[in-house]
């Protein structure tokens, strides 16, 4: 049975370094599962080390994270004009994010409806281009701040290109800054701001503010210019469960694509496309790098491999659903050792198990 491994200590190491780092509040992001690390078992490592605010996009998160947190905050950073789910997010007590009138109208109905006040984040749009108000539309933004159910305790913006592009995430966090500052003129206390995140954090200077946003550095798999001393984090692993030996000219996999070309000792991994094995590439940001590396693997009909007690052995035939064969010819191993893949975790599949050692 495979499983999805994080090493708890160096994952602690990893939360101290981006502490260290950012010298301001950080906000724990656990969108898309934890980054594929388990929501739950994410969160409480990160809450050990004293993050204090969570940061989702789905409202089915909340309850989830309400489980395990004590009196600490969850941010929701999507702005929603659904009645649905801003009673989600009221009923909660969580923190909205504001991005528009229709949003911050609905909210406040449902503030109304409920008898509470509802805790809220300005989003302004620097160039994402997705929620938020854009620096010209700071009259609707303004008038936000009027609605009686509403407090508003802090204002964000996203960079949209930080793991490639300074001049431009510097341009948006300048760009963001004079927006708050205008709207602060009118409605007075604005709470805490911020922009970063976890691009922005490693690979551009000074663009920390009251707080960072941080997800994917703490898994140690992020885009950055230079190395730094984060753990890559997360392995798939299972055991070896058969090993066989085939002729030369012995067909592998579906529609026999692959056939040996001599005697072949053969492992057989429990590990697939069910597992997340094999399905795209093993990097959480995609830019122009991306379609240059599938351009060269294709020339090169780059193979992919299996770590097998440690040592690293081909893929043949192909990846099924739940199985994949592995050359291992001239080895020893046998039925029960370790087989390990490094895989992103946000292409594990969020059934796999989620161990933490």
């Amino acid at each position: 049975m495979s499983r999805y491994v994080i090493d708890k200590e160096k994952l602690g190491e990893n939360i101290e370094l981006i502490k260290e780092k950012a010298k301001t509040e950080v906000i724990g992001v656990v969108k898309g599962n934890g980054y594929g690390f388990g929501i739950k078992e994410f969160t409480v490592e990160l809450k050990k080390h004293g993050i204090k605010t969570f940061a989702v996009t789905e409202v089915t998160d909340i309850p989830i994270l309400k489980e395990i947190l004590d009196n600490e905050d969850i941010l929701v950073m999507r702005s929603t004009a659904v009645y649905e789910e801003a009673k989600i997010i009221a009923q909660n007590c969580a923190i909205a994010t504001i991005g528009s009138l229709n949003a911050a109208e609905i909210m406040n109905k449902v503030a109304e409806e409920l008898g509470v006040k509802v805790k809220c984040h300005l989003k302004i749009d620097t160039g994402m281009g997705r929620y938020g108000f854009l620096p010209s539309e700071i009259n609707d933004a303004v008038k936000c701040y009027s609605f009686e159910n509403l407090e508003f305790i802090g204002a964000y913006t996203h960079f949209s290109s930080a793991f490639r592009n300074a001049e431009l995430t510097k341009a948006q966090l300048v760009l963001f800054k004079d927006t708050m500052e205008q709207i602060k003129k009118e409605v007075g206390e604005i709470g805490i701001i911020h922009a970063a995140n976890s691009p922005a954090l490693l690979n551009v200077s000074d663009v920390c503010l009251d707080a960072v946003r941080i997800g994917s550095a703490f898994t140690g798999r992020v885009i950055t210019r230079s190395k730094t001393k984060l753990n890559r984090l997360g392995v798939l692993e299972a055991e070896v469960v058969d090993v066989k030996t085939v002729p030369k000219g012995y067909s592998i996999g579906y529609n026999g694509t692959y056939k040996t070309k001599r005697e072949t000792k053969i492992a057989i991994v429990p590990i697939g496309h069910y597992d997340g094995f094999g399905l795209g590439k093993e990097k959480e940001l995609y830019d122009f790098r991306y379609v240059l590396s599938i351009f060269k693997a294709f020339l090169k009909k780059k193979q992919m491999y299996v770590r097998i007690n440690g040592e690293m052995h081909y893929v043949i035939g192909g990846i099924g659903l739940s199985h994949t064969a592995v050359d291992i010819t001239g080895t020893d191993i046998k039925p029960g050792d370790l087989a390990t893949v490094d895989i992103s975790p946000l292409m594990v599949n969020p059934r796999i198990e989620r161990v933490y050692k």
